[in-house]
């Protein structure tokens, strides 16, 4: 069997900055077991499936994999796959692809420039939920910092999801968000908990090479093969609609910065509604195409 592939960097316009994702079609006559070897195959943060639908209403039914595990949501394989359905198979130009997931209907807004696809906005699946919390030291463990590197003045250490679940910390300076390393023993001390087994670390506290955004960000996540995440689309929106419930004073459209001190500079944009309802979006640039032999 032989199915096309293409790939493309996510949340960036510069080829080999962003998260890097690969896009298989065709995958209809894929096995669950096949569709994760090929996902290590690949090795990146995630690789999408992408299957006929199973309501003609909808585009396609799309299966997202890391190196290790499915996972029933995710912004940047989302994002990634739109811009490949909407760009590199020369399409009927849609406003929105609909694609069946795990976690429900993810509904993705194409946006053009003079005709051309020039990003893409996707509606994460479900509205913010906020699970247990955590004590500061134990996360300040997983992360190779001090107690005091952990901020708690907006909210403590918690479990938040919009469709993926993430332990979500803020960090207190850009410093120590710089010099923040996964400890996979203090990892394990604490995760898996509520669905969620990686940390998303954000800092308010910005440097020049993070850019003109209301924070920067990393993700780590050592359960699932992948030491750290370029552009987490998933965490960031879950992290947005946090800080958009428990700061009146928020912004409800946000700019992030993800993926700085890792050499592939990403940058997120999310919509925070007055009705909960959380948008991602960002830019992509194609890199790869080719066949996959199963």
């Amino acid at each position: 069997m032989k199915l096309p592939f293409y790939t493309l960097d996510v949340f960036t316009r510069t080829r080999f900055g962003g998260n890097p994702l690969a896009v298989v079609l065709d995958a209809d006559g894929l096995t669950g077991e096949e569709m994760q070897a090929i996902a290590r195959e690949f090795n990146y943060s995630e690789t999408t499936f992408v299957l006929r639908p199973r309501d003609e209403r909808h585009t396609a039914h799309v299966r997202i994999f890391t190196p290790t595990v499915e996972v029933p949501f995710a912004g940047h394989p989302n994002v990634g796959t739109a811009y490949a359905l909407a760009t590199i198979q020369g399409a009927e130009p849609a406003e929105e692809l609909v694609f069946e997931e795990a976690a429900g209907l993810v509904r993705a807004r194409i946006l053009r420039t003079q005709g051309s696809v020039d990003a893409v906005q996707l509606t994460a699946p479900q509205t913010l939920s906020v699970g247990r919390s955590f004590a500061p030291a134990s996360v300040a463990a997983c992360l190779s910092l001090a107690v005091e590197d952990i901020a708690i003045s907006v909210h403590q250490p918690c479990i938040a999801s919009v469709g993926l679940p993430f332990l979500v910390v803020e960090i207190a300076t850009r410093a120590a968000l710089k010099r923040a390393k996964a400890d996979p023993a203090a990892f394990s001390a604490i995760l898996p908990a509520d669905g969620a087994d990686a940390i998303y670390l954000y800092c308010r506290q910005l440097q020049e090479e993070d850019g003109a955004v209301d924070f920067t960000a990393r993700m780590f996540a050592p359960f699932d093969g992948l030491p750290e995440d370029p552009a987490t689309g998933s965490a960031t929106a879950a992290t947005c609609a946090l800080l958009a419930r428990l700061e009146k004073n928020a912004p409800q459209r946000f700019e992030v910065a993800q993926g700085i001190d890792m050499g592939r500079p990403s940058l997120l944009s999310v919509e925070v509604d007055n009705d909960a309802t959380v948008r991602i979006g960002g830019t992509c640039v194609p890199v790869m195409s080719g066949m996959l032999s199963v």
